[in-house]
């Protein structure tokens, strides 16, 4: 089949594609509705945090610049991005609908300064309509969804691939978490679901505009490839395009700004391609092309063993091998977090360690036992509630060491080494006492973390912004993020031992039958 492609492409009801009008793709198209006026919403306070850069921020250079000369201005430039800058100021100032006609040059009240087409005057949204044609004929991708956000289009089928999703028990969350994340749960309207996606992400029309493109690309996954999507029952879209860019910025070894730019001027057909790799958990690379364009290829991922290789010696034939692997495990749990994907049968698992304490507190929200008399273990129902609960942390991979605390919860009870856990059970605590005794083992074995926060014996050496010294999230070092599952300095014999100290139900002291290996 052909690669998804954005283009003309963008069809509206009452202006159908004329065979000279370029078509790159026939997959994703996006349609005018000239009637959408987004709603205001009083009760919700928008305060998004940003995922992309915003391709255009024109108030400033425009503020103090007449209507008049903003129309001369753009009589006059040939660049596409400076007319998208002075149509961006002009529809955030005077309205899509705002006619030129009524201009007059300064001195001359008689003479008409509006903008023509054809010998008529045309509207402002009459101006964005033709530069999204300019744009999509050269292919300038971020003024393609730009522009296509401004003029309220939405990607055509929309409405059936979120309805894809939801038939194969797969729901859908736009905007970032916390505040702004909305989840669907079941299928809406076209304008009802371009409504959604406008209230999550404020005046950000590119990351609107790649919301929808991306669920449709979803949607079309699930269809052909359902592996992808095995033990995931939350799609977050916002997060999927946090770590996309993240990728970018990985790859490409730039910061953040310009990784959104060049994510939001990938190609749709790139844009496909990286979202596959990022579900895949493919490595890839990537080269550039023609005017900053790039191209994204598989490449053969070096096999990464599971034990931890932190505590090794410096053995010099080993060093490039140990480069090379800094960073995977890291990469790794960010794109399981970011995709909610957790280990098979985790939450039937979490049911029976449930079923032996009093409740479950992940950042404040409290699993109760009673959930085990009310829901059944294999129970859709219970699964979306301890899915719920991860979802308040916003940090991926953070929300993945969460999940493998949880996963040696569950090896307790399933090897029944105690009868039974005890009271609320505080997952969190686990996981910074993991980091506290990981912090103490690079300190005795002279490690990599020795170079921020095992540097004090508090582990609690910060950045004038209070961020740890190694960028790791939640005050877990970074160090802990990348390490292996297993091994001796593995996180999870890290999550053993802090289960051990931390719940009174264990004992202290004596010898006790211990299964897990």
């Amino acid at each position: 089949t052909n690669p998804l492609q954005l283009s003309n492409v963008f069809t509206t009801p009452d202006d159908s594609p004329t065979k000279d009008r370029p078509r790159l793709d026939r997959a994703t198209h996006f349609e005018d509705d000239d009637d959408f006026i987004p709603r205001s919403t009083n009760n919700i306070t928008i305060e998004v945090p940003k995922i992309l850069v915003q391709r255009h921020r024109p108030d400033q250079n425009f503020a103090d610049t007449e209507v008049e000369e903003l129309i001369a201005m753009l009589r006059e430039t040939e660049s596409l991005e400076e007319q998208g800058d002075i149509l961006q100021y002009l529809v955030d100032t005077q309205g899509l609908d705002f006619n030129t006609a009524g201009l007059g040059l300064k001195n001359k009240p008689s003479s008409n300064g509006g903008m023509l087409e054809d010998g008529k005057v045309v509207t402002v949204r009459g101006l964005l309509k033709g530069l999204y044609e300019k744009a999509c004929q050269q292919k300038l991708w971020g003024l393609v969804r730009h522009t296509a956000g401004m003029l309220g289009k939405r990607v055509e089928d929309l409405a059936k691939a979120v309805t894809d999703l939801l038939v194969r028990q797969k729901q859908v969350t736009v905007g970032m978490p916390p505040n702004n994340e909305y989840t669907i749960t079941a299928p809406l309207p076209e304008a009802d679901l371009r409504q959604l996606i406008h209230e999550a992400y404020g005046d950000d029309e590119s990351t609107a505009m790649l919301t929808q493109e991306l669920m449709v690309y979803l949607a079309m996954f699930i269809r052909t490839e359902p592996q992808l999507f095995i033990e995931m029952l939350r799609l977050r879209v916002g997060l999927i395009i946090q770590v996309m860019a993240k990728e970018l910025s990985r790859t490409l070894s730039c910061d953040g700004e310009q990784a959104s730019e060049h994510l939001l001027n990938l190609s749709p057909f790139e844009m496909k391609n990286l979202l596959y790799h990022i579900l895949s958990g493919k490595e890839f690379a990537i080269s550039s092309v023609a005017r900053g364009n790039f191209s994204i290829v598989s490449q053969k991922s070096s096999r990464v063993s599971k034990k931890s290789q932190i505590g090794l010696d410096n053995i010099e034939d080993d060093r490039v091998t140990i480069d090379d692997r800094q960073g995977q495990w890291l990469r790794r749990r960010r794109l399981d977090g970011a995709l909610n994907r957790v280990p098979r049968d985790f939450y039937s698992r979490v049911w029976t360690v449930l079923e032996k304490c009093e409740g479950i507190a992940i950042e404040g929200r409290v699993l109760p036992q009673s959930l085990t008399q009310e829901m059944t273990q294999g129970e859709l129902k219970f699964a979306l509630e301890v899915e719920t609960a991860l979802n308040t942390i916003p940090q991926p991979e953070y929300r993945q060491l969460v999940v493998e605390a949880l996963m040696v919860l569950t090896l307790v009870t399933e090897h029944n080494i105690v009868p039974y856990l005890g009271g609320v059970i505080c997952v969190e605590h686990l996981v910074h006492k993991a980091n506290q005794l990981f912090l103490e083992d690079q300190r005795r074995v002279n490690g990599d973390a020795r170079l921020c926060c095992a540097k004090s014996k508090d582990g609690k050496e910060t950045t004038p912004a209070g961020m740890l010294l190694c960028g790791g999230a939640a005050y877990i070092c970074q160090h802990l993020y990348d390490s292996a599952p297993s091994g001796s300095f593995g996180t999870m014999t890290y999550m053993a031992r802090a289960v051990a100290l931390v719940l009174d139900s264990v004992p202290k002291h004596g010898e006790m039958d211990c299964s897990i290996s």
